[in-house]
């Protein structure tokens, strides 16, 4: 067993987050001896199905597992109702029923997407996650958050529905394309930001052996995200007070990344909306500048995108703002730095101070 395993406590629905270099070809087995259910269906956008899918399909099938693979087309645009849908009707089509489970074989929109799936298929079927990109495997995999996009925002349907269990495979990230492991790498600076300066400086110190995917350096980052995540899930699972720090970089970097038309990965957004979450944060007095620049600095320094792309329309992210699923009553509330490690959740931030970001 790996030290790296850790698990989600939430009683009796808590649930193992394995991280193993070459956990994949050990799915099956581990999922026969769980029992979760009596045959699975993989979901996976085209591509992931590609690289990975006839391997999970292979551990599933020698641990006497019947399975299938279902895919959509690879991208954010797929995660919405009309592939939930397209999706449902395969599921139904196929003779699933509540003894039968999902597997997520995918990033975030697959995580996501299957997920929603799962909780509502025949009112709730079980499912596990597979990730194969950073983000997925340290941020979005964990915790039970799924849901899809409608043309009015990012994840305004969807449902809070854990994971039977968590299967991390770091070796998968040498397929990753650049941008996406990029991507991943902005929820990992979120995490140092909002809870731990410690590993912060980690960051700082193994920039290299990060983006050169050194096996050590990665498997220990991945599993500090998990951990602080899964800390902050077990004490406030639907996100009424503590989970919201999670949200640091995404109430602007959510509406940026709809104001794209998601042409702008999520990941690259949520850098963005760090970097204008510091510029916030340091406006209305919380940080000094120093503090703040610092962030932005090591944003910076690993490639990731920290301006708001030229001739975006400041009037539409804001819009978009308001209609965050995070907002209460209409009322934003955004997560701003007060240290490195240290955030607080407020919605004392004015117009004037948002105007200025999003027009800087």
């Amino acid at each position: 067993m790996s030290d790296y395993n850790l698990t989600v406590g939430l009683d009796d629905r808590s649930y193992p987050i394995f991280i193993e270099d070459g956990i994949l070809e050990n799915v099956g087995a581990d999922l026969a001896k769980r029992e979760i259910a009596d045959r699975y269906v993989v979901i996976s956008d085209e591509y992931v199905a590609s690289l990975y899918g006839a391997t999970l399909l292979k551990s599933l099938e020698n641990a006497g597992i019947i399975a299938e693979l279902l895919t959509f087309p690879r991208g954010e645009a797929s995660k919405n109702l009309q592939v939930f849908t397209e999706l449902s009707s395969k599921l139904a089509q196929l003779g699933m029923d509540r003894k039968s489970g999902l597997i997520a074989l995918g990033g975030g929109v697959t995580g996501d997407l299957t997920g929603f799936l799962a909780a509502s298929y025949m009112r709730g079927i079980p499912f596990v996650q597979v990730p194969t990109t950073l983000l997925a495997q340290v941020d979005s995999s964990v915790g039970g958050k799924t849901g899809v996009d409608i043309p009015e925002g990012k994840n305004l349907v969807g449902a809070f529905y854990q994971p039977k269990a968590v299967y991390i495979d770091s070796a998968v990230l040498t397929t990753l394309p650049v941008e996406e492991l990029l991507g991943g790498i902005a929820e990992v600076i979120k995490y140092g930001v909002i809870r731990d300066f410690e590993f912060y400086t980690f960051l700082e110190r193994n920039l290299d052996s990060i983006l050169a995917l050194n096996p050590a350096v990665i498997q220990e980052l991945i599993h500090t995200c998990c951990k602080i995540k899964a800390d902050v899930v077990a004490q406030d699972e639907r996100e009424s007070d503590l989970r919201r720090i999670l949200n640091f970089g995404h109430t602007i970097g959510h509406a940026v990344e709809a104001a794209s038309n998601f042409s702008l990965i999520h990941g690259h957004a949520v850098a963005i909306g760090m970097v204008a979450a510091l510029r916030l944060a340091v406006a209305t007095g919380l940080c000094k500048r120093k503090e703040a620049g610092r962030v932005a600095t090591l944003i910076h320094a690993f490639g990731l995108p920290t301006e708001i792309p030229e001739g975006m329309d400041s009037g539409q992210i804001k819009a978009f703002i308001k209609t965050d699923k995070k907002s209460i009553g209409g009322t934003v509330f955004y997560v701003l730095p007060t240290t490195i490690g240290n955030v607080v959740i407020t919605n004392e931030v004015s117009d004037e101070h948002v105007d200025a970001v999003l027009k800087r």
